[in-house]
């Protein structure tokens, strides 16, 4: 088995090797994948933070050591953040890994790079509710993409994913995984900003968003979008319409 790792701002990963096939997820400049199997111009790979599997172009990827498969704990940490590498400028997204990073350089699949952007390191970080809120919100009319994790296109998990990633924990992939982690919190009125809130159609958990209080949540349905919650689910802002039937709250912190 061998490892690899994004060399473009966001790399799709599809459900089969074909461009025409649907796009499940996106990894993000610096994410690390294992590789399974190889089939012409693609590779079927498993992400090593969420362990979450798909077809990706082998164009937007090389192969590196396994002693260099650890994903790194600096992250850009700008919706947007420019970089150069081989002599040219190239935008990567929030919560890109930033590999080998030390004094705003570093080095990804032996190529150097320069970091012209604001950095954390994710092991620091300090998941406050206040610092929960702030990074959310920069989030607000994003559009809404299936299997999206940037600022241009988000789907509802890859939203609250990114975010904990952010604040230096790793959610799982699909809303129906994430469920499982965490710490179950009893009652909507015992949530506190920053909890993930659970959604259920036909008793399959389908969607997910974070808890800015006990009466509002954000989360992506449609764009990136802040509404009421009540302790049956969330109610459309705008139309008064409820929207999604709450399943469960989970804390991770």
């Amino acid at each position: 088995m061998s490892f690899a790792i994004v060399v473009v701002p966001a790399a799709p990963l599809r459900k089969k090797p074909s461009h025409k096939k649907e796009i499940t997820n996106q990894l993000l400049f610096g994410e690390i994948m294992r590789v399974m199997k190889q089939k012409k111009n693609w590779s079927l790979i498993q992400s090593v933070h969420d362990f979450y599997r798909g077809w990706i172009r082998n164009n937007l990827i090389r192969q590196i050591d396994e002693n260099l498969a650890a994903p790194s704990s600096f992250l850009a940490a700008s919706l947007v953040n420019t970089i150069e590498i081989n002599g040219e400028k190239m935008q990567i997204p929030f919560a890109a890994n930033l590999p080998q990073f030390k004094n705003n350089k570093g080095c990804i699949a032996k190529v150097d790079y320069i970091f012209n952007g604001y950095a954390v390191n994710r092991n620091l970080s300090q998941p406050l509710a206040g610092e929960i809120k702030e990074l959310a919100m920069q989030w607000l009319n994003a559009p809404y993409l299936w299997g999206g994790r940037t600022i241009f296109g988000v789907d509802c998990s890859g939203f609250t994913q990114v975010i904990f990633k952010m604040l230096g924990f790793d959610l799982l992939r699909d809303a129906k995984q994430q469920i499982t982690q965490g710490m179950k919190v009893k009652s909507l009125k015992q949530a506190r900003c920053g909890d993930l809130a659970f959604f259920k159609k036909k008793g399959k958990i389908v969607h997910v968003g974070i808890l800015l209080s006990h009466q509002q949540i954000i989360h992506a349905s449609g764009k990136v979008r802040i509404d009421s919650i009540d302790e049956k689910g969330i109610i459309h802002a705008e139309t008064g319409v409820r929207t999604h039937l709450l399943a469960a709250i989970k804390r991770y912190w």
